[in-house]
């Protein structure tokens, strides 16, 4: 970050070039100004992109599971090695970039190595090749103002100081509200074998930045885990938002969330099952195996110091409430089910939710939401 009032505004005066981020390029710029991605000191150059592309690393050796880019269709003035570009988004200096390198990317190439298919029914793949501009500039980056949220984003920095020190912290992931069987999924996260039971905690740590096109808003998600921290009030659980954009990319995803985690002061880190996977919008067919995140993520932790927690299955039974479906089945339990989509009919239906699948706390902030849009 530049703080010093004189030089900000001499690198802003020096500025050949203003681009105008997204909201992904936003949350992006953000994560490299504080650190999060470290060690990237801005957006991915040309050699980075094709090393992170190939090897899923960056030329000096380092994970990354995804390149970081900049994306423009400003040909002639940001994407020409040499120029400083301005960064805003909706009105602040957000950055500046010294533009080393910019290509024109092969996004056919950049698809099916990243996620594994060229398909625009990934939701990952039409982004790149709908949403990004046609060309890629990268470089450095000095920060000068991070975004204005509605939601705090600690930095890491602030993170870690809010966390107790030698202890493990396990990290959790998740990009839409909290409901009862994600709170036992990572409250058991605490009791997995190669956690240290001594005062571990689990950070709850949400993905605010955009997602699939038909998910919960960020300010509403983020109401739910404001409702949700305060109901269960359980030391053991922390709680911080991440401006981070999904991509949906399975197992490069599942690495980069990793990485993220690693900088914010976590030793583990839950993996779920099908983690940042997503469907065909046509064929509705997985685009990823049921393990294949849980499997690239444990390869790549011994290598970056971090340990996985692989997510349980757990279902919830009349007998005795929620246990591991391998429990349930070979005892012979009566397990009750609610899909997804069961529960947004009976939410637009104003139905009871049954509380032993949802949060009252939760779905009340998800139905004034409702109401809200409905007028």
């Amino acid at each position: 970050m530049v703080r010093d009032a004189a030089e900000r505004a001499a690198l802003l005066k020096s500025c050949t070039a203003t681009q105008e981020l997204s909201d992904r390029g936003a949350c992006d710029a953000e994560l490299l100004i504080v650190g999060a991605f470290s060690p990237l000191d801005g957006f991915s150059t040309q050699e980075a992109y094709e090393s992170v592309l190939e090897r899923a690393r960056l030329p000096s050796g380092e994970l990354l599971g995804l390149p970081v880019v900049l994306d423009t269709d400003d040909e002639k003035n940001v994407a020409r090695p040499g120029a400083r570009v301005r960064l805003t988004y909706k009105g602040q200096d957000v950055a500046v970039l010294d533009v080393a390198s910019a290509w024109r990317p092969d996004k056919a190439r950049e698809a099916k190595l990243c996620y594994g298919t060229a398909s625009l029914e990934h939701p990952g793949v039409r982004m790149i090749a709908q949403e990004r501009g046609a060309w890629y500039a990268g470089g450095k980056l000095r920060g000068l103002e991070l975004p204005r949220r509605a939601f705090p984003c600690l930095t890491p920095r602030e993170v870690r100081a809010t966390l107790p020190a030698g202890v493990d912290v396990v990290a959790f992931q998740c990009r839409n509200p909290i409901h009862r069987a994600h709170h036992e999924l990572f409250t058991r996260a605490l009791d997995a074998p190669n956690v240290s039971r001594d005062d571990a905690v689990v950070l709850v740590h949400p993905t605010q930045g955009p997602t699939q096109a038909d998910d919960i808003s960020a300010d509403v998600r983020f109401a739910t885990y404001e409702v949700l921290r305060r109901e269960i009030a359980d030391p053991r659980v922390r709680w911080a938002y991440l401006p981070y954009s999904m991509h949906m990319a399975g197992p490069r995803e599942a690495l980069q969330h990793m990485i993220l985690r690693k900088n914010y002061g976590c030793t583990h880190f839950i993996v779920g099952r099908d983690m940042a996977g997503c469907k065909g919008s046509l064929s509705g067919e997985d685009f990823y195996g049921l393990y294949d995140a849980q499997e690239a993520a444990s390869l790549r932790a011994p290598e970056l110091g971090m340990r996985t927690v692989p997510s349980q299955d757990v279902v919830y039974t009349e007998e005795r409430g929620y246990v591991e479906a391998g429990v349930a089945a070979r005892e012979g339990l009566s397990v009750k089910k609610l899909s997804g989509t069961k529960f947004r009919k009976m939410l637009r239906g104003g139905e009871e939710i049954p509380e032993w699948f949802a949060f009252r706390s939760v779905v009340e902030v998800l139905r004034a939401h409702q109401e809200g849009a409905g007028k």
